[in-house]
């Protein structure tokens, strides 16, 4: 529980700015007031202290945390695999602007060159950042190449391959990625968990057709997270397809029953129909379970043909506006933002809007460790908030408490 103080608990410094409405914390939604300064969340109060210097009113809407993303490729024409800042950049304006102040740039398959170039324009923009570059960065998601051949996707084949240590070890030597992925069921899958625990990432396992058995190894060598449910990823039937009879468990029913597993879904309405929607959420809860977009450079362009990857390289597929796909293929990742995400699952599992927006602030900041920083209205955070409006549009972004 978030108890409200007393009004008048932090009257005793002038505060800069004071946000007024309906503030979602991660288990309700209280009318009162946050009060930042200097960047950060200074105080909770039933109302604004007399001397603070401006004051901001939600109305009817709501105060909310800035969203954040743990998987997503790109936006606005930009893919960050592109391998330049002001690709990065470009990426992160296009997704603040839909509620997401913190983003870890994930890699799609590609050679390692291509990887190292991400890695160093994430860095660069990173380390360079201001408010006005979008979403600040808070790590990388290693996410391609070590994907199952059966399971690549919409990622180009080519950019597929086992892990080796002589190439991981370079990206975790840069301190930067931190979520990595792996298909539990490759040639050298462990060894890679150990080095990602090593490097204290969040591991996870996606494009993967691994076996329960092949899944609790994975386990015992630290993986913790499934990469978007029910997409790329083993069934009971593509299990026994792979290794015969008896029939074994698969990804999904690995990740169900073992409690200290978590998951993510693509909340778009159309890679996840509404009852899968509620059932991940009725079975995982918000604490378990992650919004994420898996978004690529089609976000806020027209309709048409594009690059999924490095723009000189990667695979193409299409965008209508709705999603992207590959013609006769399948779904190529999202075109939306995190705020489209939160209406859909909202609307789509009836739950509590606090439980939704947890799933898009708190859950994502607990599984990477960057809780103490941020993903929830607390003293002592990053006052990255957003006001939102009745029908959780987002109509206002705040990084340190200033507006973007």
């Amino acid at each position: 529980m978030y108890p409200l103080p007393h009004a008048n608990i932090f009257y005793a410094m002038p505060s800069s700015t004071a946000f007024t409405g309906n503030v979602i914390f991660p288990d309700r939604i209280v009318a009162a007031t946050v009060i930042c300064r200097n960047g950060r969340i200074e105080g909770i109060a039933k109302r604004p202290p007399r001397d603070c210097q401006a004051v901001i009113d939600a109305g009817a809407g709501y105060i909310a945390p800035g969203y954040i993303d743990i998987h997503l490729h790109g936006g606005g024409g930009a893919d960050y695999m592109d391998g330049s800042i002001d690709a990065v950049r470009t990426v992160n304006r296009t997704h603040l602007r839909h509620g997401t102040t913190t983003v870890f740039p994930t890699t799609t398959t590609g050679s390692p060159e291509e990887i190292e170039r991400m890695l160093t324009a994430c860095d660069a923009a990173a380390k360079s950042w201001t408010p006005g570059d979008g979403a600040r960065i808070a790590g990388v998601h290693l996410y391609g190449p070590y994907f199952a051949g059966n399971k690549v996707g919409c990622h180009s084949r080519k950019g597929r391959r086992d892990p080796s240590p002589d190439e991981y070890t370079r990206y975790f030597a840069s301190r930067l990625v931190r979520i990595a992925t792996c298909a539990a069921e490759l040639p050298g899958a462990a060894a890679f968990y150990r080095a990602a625990r090593s490097a204290r990432c969040l591991i996870t396992c996606g494009h993967s057709d691994a076996s329960w058995p092949e899944m609790a190894a994975a386990f015992a060598n630290g993986m913790r997270h499934v990469d978007h449910f029910w997409c790329a990823m083993s069934s009971v039937a593509s299990v026994r397809a792979r290794l015969g009879t008896p029939m074994r468990g698969s990804m999904e029913q690995f990740v169900l029953a073992q409690k200290a597993m978590s998951t993510e879904v693509i909340a778009d309405g159309q890679h996840l129909a509404p009852e899968l929607l509620r059932f991940a959420y009725d079975q995982l809860g918000p604490s378990r379970l992650l919004l994420v977009t898996d978004a690529n450079r089609a976000v806020d362009m027209a309709p048409g043909r594009y690059r999924f990857g490095p723009v000189e390289t990667g695979s193409w597929f299409e965008s209508n506006g709705k999603v992207g796909f590959v013609p006769g293929s399948g779904l190529a990742s999202s075109v939306i933002g995190l705020d489209a995400a939160v209406r859909q699952m909202r609307h789509a599992t009836n739950a509590p809007l606090e439980d939704v927006v947890r799933m898009a602030t708190l859950t994502p900041a607990e599984r990477t460790g960057i809780a103490r920083s941020r993903g929830s209205i607390a003293v002592g955070k990053r006052a990255d908030l957003l006001i939102l409006d009745k029908a959780v549009r987002v109509r206002q972004v705040f990084l340190d408490g200033v507006r973007v």
